[in-house]
C-alpha cells in the first residue's frame, strides 16, 4: 500500500508491505519502469521504506530457513514531479461491450478502458493482452473478434501525454467458450384447438442480448418470423398453422447465432364422429347426501383407447378417467356434468364435447335404509332384516332382482311395521324403501354366497386400522393359506388370515376380495375418507 502516489518535487513517499496478521516476516522490494526492467531495491527488507523515485513497486514476503517465500503483492505505480505538481485524482476501470455473462468464440467485442477524473487532460492508452505484452494507442478501446485464444485478462492505464503520468493498471478478465449453445424449444402444448393457438418459447442459456428467429417446415426454410426487440426477454410466438417448428437465437452486430433447436411438431385439432355420452349409474336425476353414485362418459364406436376430459359446474373436478366415483354425495357435487374423448394413439383427434347432464344432491334429511347384520356380503342361509327409517309410518320394502321383477317384502319376505326380515337369500338384489306419500331410500345391494368377505360397510377414514377378514358359510375356521386381493391384485398370501392395515390412506381405497382352498368370495368396495 502507498500513501500519497505523486511524489512532490525533492520529496519521498512511504510505501508499506505486509503479510496477514503473522510474525518473523522480512520484505523484499521491487521497481520497474515503463522502460527498464525490474530490478530489486536495495537494502531494503523492513516493512516500510521511503521513497523519492517514480516507478512501478511491488514487494513480497520471507522468512525461515530455508527461505519460504509469499506470492508477490499488486503493483503500486508512483507518479514523480519534475516541476510543478498537480495531485489528480483519476480512476480506472475497464469494461466488456456488450457485458455479457459469457462470451462465445466468433462474437465480436469491444474491451474499453474508461479514466474518470484528471479534468482536461489528454491520455494515451497502454494495453496488455493475452496475446501481446504491450499496446499503445490513442483510443481508449480494443475490438476483436474473439476466440477461445483471446481468453484471459486484459489490462489498460493512462499515459500523461503532457507530464509522461501514468495512471494505475486495472485488469479485466474475459472467458471464451468454443462450444456453440444451442436453443430450446418449447410449446404449451402440441395441439392447436379448435380456433385457437400454441404458444412456442424459445431460449438460449446463458439468455443475456439474444433476440430469436423462426422457422416452420425444416432448417432450410425461409425465416418464418424474426422476433422483435419487444419480445426478446421471452422469446415466444402464437401460431395457429400446423407444422414443424424450430428456432435459433442471434445476438451482436454482426449476428452471431447459436445452433438449431431441436424441432416440435405442431397439430391441429381434428374432430372425430364417434358419439359420447354421460351416464349416471344408478339413473337417478336426484339423490340424497350420503349415498353412491357413479358418473360415466362413455364413447360409441370402435375400439379405440380413449383419454377423457371433463367440464362440471360442480366444485369438484372429475379426474381425467371414463368414470367419476362418489362415495358420499354432498352439495359440492351437484351440477353439470360433460365429456369429451382424444385418442391415446393420436392427441390430436378428439370427439365433440358430449350433451350436459344434471346431478342434484340434495342435502335434507332423507329417510334411510339399514341392513342387519350389518355388513355388505351375506351367507345364503342368513336370516336378514331391512328396516326403513324415517318420517312416514307407510313403508313398503321393495326389490330388483337380477333375474326377476319388481316385487314387495311380501312376495319373498314378511313384513312387520316398517321392517321386512327375509329368511334366506337366494338372489342377488338392489332393496330399498318406498313411503305412500313418494319418499324413497337410499338403495343397497344384498347378495347370498357360501363364502363372504368381512369388510367394513361404512366409508373408513385416513389413519384408521382396519381388518378383513374371510368366513364360510359352514362356520368351519380358517386356519391358513388365505389370500386377500385388491383390485384383482394380490396382497397377502403367508399364513395369517386376516388382513391388517394398520393406518389406512387414500391407495387403500377399492374393491377386496378373499380365496380359501379354491373358494373365492365376492368383491366388496372399501372407500376412504379424509381426515
Amino acid at each position: 500500500t502507498a500513501g500519497p502516489t505523486i511524489i512532490p518535487v525533492g520529496g519521498r513517499v512511504t510505501l508499506s508491505c505486509s503479510v496477514d496478521d503473522s510474525d518473523g516476516w522480512k520484505y523484499d522490494w521491487f521497481r520497474r519502469t515503463s522502460n527498464s526492467n525490474e530490478a530489486q531495491v536495495d537494502g531494503e527488507e523492513n516493512r516500510d521504506i521511503r521513497v523519492s523515485q517514480g516507478g512501478i513497486y511491488r514487494c513480497r514476503g520471507r522468512r525461515g530457513k530455508p527461505v519460504y517465500y509469499t506470492d508477490y503483492s499488486d503493483e503500486v505505480t508512483l507518479i514523480q514531479c519534475f516541476y510543478l505538481c498537480l495531485s489528480v485524482s483519476t480512476s480506472v476501470s475497464v469494461t466488456l461491450q456488450p457485458d455479457w455473462s459469457q462470451i462465445f468464440s466468433g462474437e465480436k467485442i469491444t474491451v474499453r478502458c474508461e479514466i474518470q477524473g484528471g479534468g482536461d487532460t489528454e491520455w494515451d492508452y497502454e494495453w496488455k493482452t493475452p496475446q501481446s505484452t504491450s499496446h499503445q494507442t490513442h483510443v481508449n478501446y480494443w475490438t476483436l473478434s474473439v476466440s477461445e485464444s483471446s481468453s484471459g485478462n486484459y489490462m489498460c492505464r493512462g499515459r500523461n501525454r503532457r507530464d509522461s503520468y501514468s495512471s494505475t493498471h486495472r485488469v479485466i478478465k474475459l472467458t471464451v467458450s468454443q462450444t456453440k449453445p444451442e436453443a430450446e424449444l418449447n410449446a404449451d402444448i402440441k395441439v392447436i384447438p379448435v380456433g385457437g393457438s400454441v404458444t412456442l418459447s424459445c431460449s438460449v442459456n446463458p439468455s443475456s442480448g439474444w433476440k430469436y428467429y423462426w422457422y416452420r417446415g425444416d432448417q432450410s426454410t425461409e425465416l418464418l418470423i424474426r422476433q422483435d426487440d419487444v419480445f426478446k426477454s421471452n422469446g415466444q410466438i402464437s401460431v395457429s398453422k400446423e407444422g414443424q417448428y424450430w428456432c435459433r437465437g442471434g445476438r451482436g452486430e454482426p449476428v452471431y447465432y447459436s445452433q438449431y433447436s431441436q424441432s416440435v411438431t405442431i397439430k391441429k385439432l381434428v374432430t372425430v364422429s364417434n358419439k359420447v355420452v354421460v351416464t349416471l349409474h344408478p339413473n337417478w336425476s336426484e339423490i340424497y347426501h350420503g349415498e353412491m353414485i357413479t358418473v360415466r362418459c362413455e364413447i360409441q364406436g370402435g375400439d379405440t383407447e380413449w383419454e377423457y376430459e371433463w367440464k362440471t359446474t360442480s366444485s369438484i373436478k372429475p379426474s381425467n378417467q371414463n368414470e367419476f366415483r362418489i362415495s358420499s354425495a354432498c352439495s359440492s357435487h351437484s351440477g353439470n356434468y360433460r365429456c369429451k374423448g382424444r385418442k391415446k394413439n393420436a392427441q390430436y383427434k378428439t370427439t365433440e364435447w358430449s350433451d350436459f347432464i344434471k346431478l342434484t344432491v340434495n342435502n335434507s334429511k332423507s329417510t334411510s335404509l339399514t341392513v342387519s347384520p350389518d355388513r355388505v356380503q351375506h351367507f345364503t342361509s342368513d336370516s336378514v332384516s331391512l328396516s326403513c327409517e324415517g318420517n312416514s309410518t307407510e313403508w313398503r320394502v321393495r326389490r330388483f332382482p337380477e333375474d326377476s321383477y319388481l316385487s314387495l317384502c311380501s312376495d319373498w319376505g314378511t313384513m312387520t311395521g316398517s321392517t321386512c326380515n327375509i329368511s334366506g337369500l337366494n338372489s342377488s338384489a338392489v332393496y330399498w324403501c318406498e313411503s305412500g306419500s313418494g319418499q324413497f331410500t337410499n338403495s343397497v345391494n344384498i347378495t347370498g354366497h357360501n363364502m363372504i368377505l368381512m369388510s367394513p360397510v361404512h366409508p373408513v377414514t385416513e389413519g384408521q386400522s382396519v381388518s378383513l377378514g374371510c368366513r364360510l358359510k359352514t362356520g368351519q375356521k380358517l386356519s391358513n393359506n388365505v389370500f386377500f386381493y385388491q383390485n384383482d391384485k394380490l396382497l397377502q398370501n403367508d399364513t395369517r388370515v386376516e388382513l391388517i392395515i394398520s393406518a389406512v390412506s387414500k391407495s387403500h381405497e377399492g374393491f377386496y376380495k378373499c380365496q380359501h382352498s379354491g373358494k373365492e368370495s365376492p368383491q366388496s368396495w372399501m372407500t376412504v375418507k379424509s381426515e
